[in-house]
């Protein structure tokens, strides 16, 4: 019977914002089971491998992609999953100019929606942004040659090289930020003119304290995870750096808002800058700005900073890996999230990688 009712809440959430979940966490796609499901298979029976990323698409449905399943899929209104592109469990670079569900993905990070409705995916281990027109229903690449490395800048971004493109997050203009995390930079594609360029970050892997400004003389230690709050501040995660800064890009400065760059689980309910992380990997930002959502992977949590009081808090998990139970969210285990997104109607999705879910809750 709970399986019934999370499935409808799944499928309803968008069109009902005030539905009541007494902030439970619950299931709402996998079984548990890692696997490379077909389509038209029941979201709660279906077996996923690694859940990454997670959107809402303008048709309200919810994407998310696999990462090991090299493919993106969406629930349906009727609670099945659709491929929407790639090929089950099969990694490869193939596919531009066709079908995107007959296309091939390699180790999918993140997916994003531009302004216009089309779907954005992170291709990290084919070193490219590749793009499905949902209106053609075809897919391209771009950004990125397929070939790792780093050159380009000032360039076509369809003739740039990229290094583990991971992240994607589009900016209030519409231009797509892309974390290059194995060039250890923060790079920009201008939305009018398709033209890269690298925004932050100059190769080396260290740290560089509390506060830097935006520019490419500016080091990053594994830019993970970025997103952007209503008012066009961004919000990057670094993952070997263990700590998150705010983006002033009016002002180009990065200021610290958590982590003191030490490896740890640390500081619930307390300040965010004396806290540990451990590897966050996921980000995800209420629209004014106040609460930012971190899925910190290797402590197996989900963890939220206030920025108006500067405290973080444990949302969900035990610290523990393991699955479950679905209920409380501070006594359900997670297994090395990856994923997180926050919806308009307050409710947090979590790619729960490694036990092969995504769980939801109402954040009250």
């Amino acid at each position: 019977m709970r399986q019934i009712l999370v499935s409808t809440a799944c499928i309803f959430m968008f069109l009902a914002p005030t539905w009541n979940i007494a902030a439970d966490i619950y299931t709402v796609a996998g079984s548990g089971a890692k696997g490379y499901s077909k389509s038209a298979v029941a979201a709660l029976q279906a077996e996923l491998a690694d859940p990454f990323g997670i959107t809402r698409g303008p048709d309200g449905l919810l994407y998310f992609c696999e990462f090991n399943g090299h493919v993106v899929r969406r629930i349906n209104s009727t609670g099945n999953l659709e491929i929407v592109a790639g090929t089950p469990g099969v990694a490869g670079y193939e596919g531009d100019g066709g079908d995107p569900t007959k296309a091939k993905l390699n180790l999918p990070h993140e997916i994003r929606f531009d302004a216009q409705g089309d779907l954005y995916i992170s291709d990290m281990s084919n070193h490219v942004i590749r793009k499905v027109n949902m209106k053609s229903n075809r897919i391209e690449t771009y950004a990125g040659t397929g070939v790792k490395g780093f050159t380009g800048d000032n360039g076509p971004a369809n003739q740039a090289r990229f290094n583990d493109p991971i992240s994607i997050q589009f900016d209030a203009n519409g231009d797509l930020w892309i974390c290059d995390i194995g060039n250890q930079r923060l790079r920009v594609v201008d939305s009018k003119t398709q033209i890269v360029k690298t925004i932050c970050g100059n190769g080396e892997k260290s740290s560089f304290g509390s506060q830097a400004v935006l520019a490419n003389s500016t080091p990053l230690k594994g830019p993970r995870t970025i997103d952007f709050d209503a008012k066009g501040m961004g919000w990057l995660a670094l993952r070997e750096g263990n700590q998150v800064y705010r983006i002033d890009t009016a002002n180009k400065t990065l200021t610290l808002v958590a982590g003191t760059g030490e490896s740890g689980d640390a500081g619930d309910g307390g300040s965010a800058l004396s806290a540990k992380l451990k590897g966050p990997k996921g980000i995800a930002v209420s629209p004014d700005g106040k609460h930012v959502y971190l899925a910190d992977t290797e402590n197996h949590k989900i963890r939220r900073i206030d920025t108006a009081s500067g405290t973080i808090d444990l949302v969900a998990g035990t610290g523990k890996k393991h699955d479950g139970p679905d209920g409380s969210p501070t006594e359900c285990g997670l297994a090395r999230p990856h994923g997180v997104y926050l919806d308009a109607n307050g409710t947090l999705y979590i790619g729960d990688s490694e036990n092969h879910r995504v769980r939801a809750m109402l954040i009250k």
